[in-house]
């Protein structure tokens, strides 16, 4: 289990972030009022990726935090050189954190995961390791054992059919927000507001290979969650529509001949 680290506590050498030259790895972290995470979080990163022996950035994304997040970030900047940080004049939601944070990413495959400790750092070499082995755009992790709420649990289930059914995928678990991805598929993927839900399904459109792998799923220790019914279960069925309409849109076409 990796080793969490106090909050602005200096790190020793051996826990720090480190990328030489270009990273194999960008970590992309978009944060709402999470202030009470990050120190924790990066600590929890630094631990596993040394481990791992990975090279790699760690882009946090401020979405518009009215809470202290930006100004711990700042103060961890100096614990984290490699920490790279961008904030938002205003709340723009995840999929627009996502989608800055890519562009900005210089790893050649990025781990997306959310800031609130849910997601367990330790799970990313097991992405990246299914990544390579089974020759993947991306892989898409799916919460063996759900750590919220029974409501919560329902909304996710309802929300996670009715995508499914619209869009005629079969992801697992379309909320989980521990993913890695080739960096150039990413990027290629046409991102507007919500869509980061569709990640995976919008890359299998594009004719790219998904896999699925099972992540752990730890309570959240601090604050409250930015989901209810009403951005879970009816934002579901309006994106998913538009992903609907997407996919019955695109192009098919095979050339026969070119001369």
């Amino acid at each position: 289990m990796p080793t969490s680290a106090s909050a602005l506590t200096p790190k020793p050498q051996s826990l720090s972030l480190r990328t030489i030259g270009r990273p194999e790895l960008s970590v992309v972290i978009p944060v709402y009022n999470e202030e009470d995470s990050l120190a924790t979080l990066l600590g929890e990163l630094a631990a596993v990726l040394q481990a791992a022996g990975r090279t790699y950035e760690v882009v946090v994304v401020d979405d518009g935090s009215t809470d202290g997040s930006f100004s711990t970030l700042k103060d961890l900047k100096g614990l984290y050189p490699e920490l790279h940080i961008i904030a938002f004049a205003a709340n723009a939601g995840q999929t627009a954190a996502v989608a800055a944070g890519s562009r900005a990413a210089k790893g050649r495959v990025i781990v997306t995961l959310d800031a609130d400790l849910q997601n367990d750092p330790a799970d990313i070499p097991i992405l990246l390791e299914a990544l390579d082995s089974e020759r993947a755009s991306a892989v898409v992790g799916y919460r063996l054992e759900r750590r919220d709420s029974v409501w919560k649990r329902v909304q996710s289930r309802v929300a996670n059919a009715v995508r499914n059914g619209l869009t005629g995928d079969s992801v697992r678990d379309t909320g989980c927000s521990l993913k890695a991805f080739r960096a150039d598929v990413l990027r290629s993927v046409p991102l507007y507001d919500g869509m980061h839900r569709f990640l995976p399904t919008l890359i299998r459109l594009q004719g790219g290979k998904v896999v699925e792998c099972p992540v752990r799923h730890r309570a959240r220790r601090f604050g409250r969650t930015k989901y209810g019914l009403r951005n879970r279960a009816v934002r579901a069925l309006v994106d998913a529509l538009g992903v609907r309409w997407l996919a019955r849109r695109r192009l098919r076409y095979q050339v026969r001949e070119e001369l």
